[in-house]
């Protein structure tokens, strides 16, 4: 098990995670950020940040990942 900890990035500022979560391996880390940068993109308005959203994965030596989710508005075409 390593610890990895899931910083957020909301476009304008940066939430340091200070405690992180013990987890078996850096895939399920990956994991747990695309699910909690779902979970989070849920609750926003529309395109509450034209920045977009991350999550920064790092562990004890630094960042190993990040998961990002831009919104775009989709022009409808007639």
């Amino acid at each position: 098990m390593s610890l990895f900890y899931f910083d957020i990035w909301d476009g304008e500022s940066l939430v340091v995670d200070e405690e992180g979560l013990d987890l078996a391996s850096r895939r399920a880390a990956e994991i747990e950020a695309a699910l909690s940068l779902a979970d989070i993109a849920k609750q926003l308005e529309p395109f509450d940040s034209s920045d977009g959203l991350a999550i920064i994965v790092r562990d004890a030596s630094g960042p190993v990942s990040r998961a990002t989710f831009i919104g775009e508005r989709v022009r409808q075409v007639n």
